[in-house]
Parts: C-alpha cells; sequence; structure tokens
C-alpha cells in the first residue's frame, strides 16, 4: 500500500501540476513585495492586517479553486498516460488505487500548508511590525488544512467522471456557495465553507472579509471541534464511497 503511495507522490514530481499546488501560497509573498515599495518610508501596518488577508483568501478562493484544478489536472494527466489502464494493470484494486490517489493530493496539499505557513512569515516580515503571532498562523494554516481535505475526493470524483469543466464548475459554486453559508446557522451542510467558517474565531474576520465585533456570534469557538470531527468523518466516508464508485466503473 505505501509503496503505491510512493509511487503517486513520485509520478507528479517534475510536474507543473505539483509547481501550481505547492507554490501558489507563495502569492501573498509577491503581493507583499510591492506593497513594501508602495508603502510611506517607516510604516508597516499590523500584523493582524496581513493573517486577515491571507486567511480569508486561502479557504475562500484558494482552496476551492486550487483543489478542483489540482484534481482536474491529476485526471487529465492519467487520461493521457492510458485512462487508469496502465494503473489497473498492475496488482493491486482499483479501490487501493483510488485512495492512494486521494492521499497523494492530500500530501501535496499539506505541502502547500506548509508553504503558506512560510510565505505568511515572510510577507509579515517584509510589511508588518510587532511580535510574529506564531499560534495564530500555524492553527489557522493546519486547520485550513483539515477541513478542506473532503474536498479531495469530491473534487477529483468530479473531475474523473465528468472532466475539467465540471470539476472547475462544482469548485466555483462550491466557493461561492461556501462564502454565503459560512455565516449561516447550515455552513455545517456545505463542505465549501468548512474553512472559511472555522476561520471567524481564529481571525476574527467575517466571511465576508470584514472584521468581527468582540462579541459577534461567529467568534464562537465552540465551531472549531465541530468541523474538525465532521471534515475527518466526511472526509473519510467520501474516499471510501468514491473508491466503491472508481472500482465499479468501467475504464472507457
Amino acid at each position: 500500500m505505501m509503496n503505491y503511495l510512493q509511487s503517486e507522490l513520485i509520478k507528479y514530481k517534475r510536474t507543473f501540476t505539483k509547481k501550481l499546488i505547492i507554490l501558489a501560497p507563495l502569492f501573498f509573498v509577491l503581493q507583499a513585495l510591492p506593497q513594501k515599495l508602495l508603502m510611506p518610508a517607516n510604516y508597516l501596518r499590523p500584523w493582524q492586517l496581513i493573517t486577515n488577508l491571507v486567511f480569508n483568501w486561502w479557504p475562500v478562493i484558494f482552496l476551492p479553486l486550487g483543489i478542483a484544478l489540482f484534481a482536474s489536472l491529476i485526471d487529465s494527466q492519467e487520461k493521457k498516460s492510458g485512462n487508469y489502464r496502465s494503473l489497473r494493470a498492475h496488482n493491486i484494486s482499483s479501490f487501493y488505487l483510488w485512495v492512494n490517489k486521494v492521499a497523494g493530493m492530500a500530501v501535496y496539499t499539506f505541502l502547500s500548508t506548509i508553504v503558506l505557513f512560510v510565505s505568511v512569515v515572510l510577507a509579515g516580515l517584509i510589511t508588518a511590525k510587532g511580535a510574529v503571532p506564531w499560534a495564530e498562523i500555524i492553527t489557522a494554516s493546519t486547520l485550513s488544512w483539515i477541513v478542506s481535505l473532503t474536498l479531495i475526493p469530491l473534487q477529483l470524483w468530479a473531475a474523473t467522471w465528468k472532466g475539467m469543466f465540471f470539476s472547475m464548475a462544482i469548485g466555483f459554486a462550491g466557493m461561492l456557495a461556501g462564502v454565503f453559508a459560512a455565516a449561516k446557522s447550515y455552513w455545517i451542510a456545505l463542505p465549501w465553507s468548512w474553512a472559511t467558517r472555522l476561520m471567524s474565531p481564529i481571525i476574527g474576520v467575517h466571511p465576508n472579509g470584514l472584521l468581527l465585533e468582540i462579541d459577534d456570534p461567529l467568534r464562537d469557538a465552540s465551531v472549531l471541534p465541530i468541523g474538525i470531527g465532521l471534515s475527518l468523518v466526511v472526509f473519510v466516508a467520501a474516499t471510501i464511497i468514491t473508491a466503491f464508485w472508481f472500482s465499479k466503473r468501467e475504464v472507457k
């Protein structure tokens, strides 16, 4: 099992897919550099502005669209290399092929999360003042990865079933619906809203990007264990269900 996971990771080692997913968080460093040049001399902004921006944009835009694109590129690569026929020729079930593919995507998105953490720190060191809020950055980065894991099997299923356009359409629709649902009582029913909702009590920002008042209900931290537990359960369930779908699917 581990050998096939290792093969899955190596497969994308020198591809554009890996570079796109892992290097995407560097956007925040690239954004900070021109800001520094345009700032008045000796002016530095609070760290809160950095964390508010990053951890609002990351779950709202980068995660839903990024994972949808990641799944689409992986499916496209498999189809170009034989539409999974070469993989199915090995002595491993289709079920485990799918599970390894989902696990491989989870590993790469975790590497992207590490780069995000580094990017936030670098962007802050360039343009912010004061002590680095290590706990807030680590917590927000880690939780955004954990609660977005469910999107991986869902988007991979969409890409494998109907192709890139369908996967990207699902990701875009999820992004819009996630922003709207995150501030509502039914946020728990939509996986695309989970990361956005959980950022509110961590960084104190509304899903629409505005700062929250101290007594705002969205600051309620009780949603954190609920979101984490739910995301892990649904991730496992979605992976198993889509793996069974893949194992029953005939290769065209």
